[in-house]
């Protein structure tokens, strides 16, 4: 494993990584691979694959989660800072200003029908994502009937996704176990644990406890609510997303659903982790309750308190990673995680492309997901994404250069 030659360096991989990383966990877990394991050897391709089952298995962002451990693997907290950030601040920006047009510009048609388009692009692109990372996560019989059944678990039955995760890691800690294939337990490694959680959880609590001082009620509630999605997003937001949709929409009245819809359409379409969402929210529920300046205050805040427990999960266990993943249940329980993960991205790759192809969609008792309603099939939606499967999957055109053909093929459409 090669060492990079110092903080420029990394500076340049990762902020490579922050402005390229399109397309949710999926298509960023494949950049870094590329430019970490294969292109320059930082990473092995063994410490990879733990340190991606690792942060799957931690709440957050798994994506910006595994920079962060990648910097902080390469040079220390230093390094997970600058390659954390680096992934985040680029999407960061971009929301922001797409989230202010949005408030402003968003209701019209030709901008609603350009998000058309772009939602129809970011169909294809979760798909080619969620090929490329099957294949290195779907080796053997078990790991593929693993994201099947988490498929299921999630799109039929509606079972929550901790439960899905506990079930995978026991399953495959009890079956899938192969004591040769590891090296005997690494010494242990001790990390300053206590010195970690005060300082980064005194980081996370702090706008909290002066937003509670200074009575600003409905930013502390926005706090609040990020704080607790902080904590329950296992697996990304792909993981929480129904909820978070449920909560902001029918509990709080932030925003509505279709604001929602289009909120994750940009989010999949920006640099950085899909969880910005929940800047977006912030944003869009701060400028309709305040104005412009409330609106950052919110994203501000939703911004802090997302990330920075991202920073306390990695530091905290980072340090562990090599220790338990050298033990062969660990190892094969994180390779099963791994696998059920897979079928958790499926399941929300059918939840978008069901909702951005069907204006309307009805439930059933015993189904947890909605199924489209066939007479609202929106036609154009449809040939939108057919278009972007040719330019992506037939003519392999660029991720840029699809989305911004299929904005203006989006107006286009809308005009017609």
């Amino acid at each position: 494993m090669k060492q990079p030659t110092g903080y420029a360096g990394l500076f340049r991989v990762f902020g490579r990584i922050g402005l390229l990383s399109f397309g949710g966990p999926a298509a960023q877990i494949a950049l870094m691979h590329t430019e970490l394991v294969e292109k320059r050897d930082w990473l092995s391709e063994e410490t990879f694959l733990r340190a991606l089952s690792l942060c799957m298995l931690l709440p957050g962002p798994e994506a910006m989660q595994l920079a962060t451990y990648a910097g902080w693997k390469l040079r220390g907290t230093a390094g997970g800072l600058l390659a954390g950030l680096l992934f985040v601040l680029p999407g960061a920006l971009v929301i922001l200003l797409l989230a202010l047009g949005y408030a402003i510009w968003g209701g019209v048609p030709l901008v609603q029908a350009a998000f058309t388009g772009i939602k129809a692009a970011v169909i294809i692109i979760v798909l080619q994502a969620l090929l490329k990372v099957s294949r290195r996560a779907l080796a053997g019989t078990g790991p593929r009937v693993l994201a099947l059944v988490a498929f299921i678990a999630l799109f039929v039955l509606g079972l929550p996704f901790p439960l899905i995760i506990l079930a995978a890691g026991l399953w495959g800690a009890f079956t899938m176990t192969q004591p040769d294939e590891q090296p005997p337990p690494a010494p242990p490694v001790h990390a300053d644990s206590l010195r970690i959680i005060a300082v980064w959880g005194g980081l996370w609590a702090l706008p909290l406890v002066v937003l509670a001082i200074a009575d600003q009620a409905f930013l502390l509630q926005i706090g609040l609510f990020f704080s607790r999605l902080a904590v329950l997003t296992f697996g990304g937001a792909y993981a929480v997303l129904a909820w978070m949709t449920q909560t902001v929409v029918a509990d709080y009245g932030w925003i509505t659903t279709a604001q929602m819809i289009d909120a994750l359409g940009l989010a999949e379409t920006t640099p950085g982790p899909l969880i910005l969402v929940t800047e977006f929210v912030a944003l869009l529920a701060g400028y309709l309750e305040g104005g412009p300046l409330l609106a950052l205050a919110a994203g501000a805040v939703a911004l802090w308190v997302t990330f920075t427990p991202c920073f306390l999960w990695i530091f905290l266990a980072g340090p562990y990673l090599d220790v338990i993943s050298a033990r062969p249940r660990i190892a094969a329980a994180l390779r099963a995680i791994t696998a059920a993960v897979v079928g958790v991205i499926l399941n929300l790759a059918v939840w978008f492309a069901i909702h951005v192809l069907f204006e309307e969609t009805t439930t059933i008792s015993w189904l947890a997901a909605p199924l489209p309603e066939p007479a609202s099939l929106e036609v154009p939606a449809l040939a939108l994404t057919c278009l972007a499967g040719i330019l992506m999957l037939w003519l392999s055109q660029g991720m840029v250069r699809s989305l911004l053909i299929m904005a203006a093929a989006g107006v286009l459409a809308g005009m017609i």
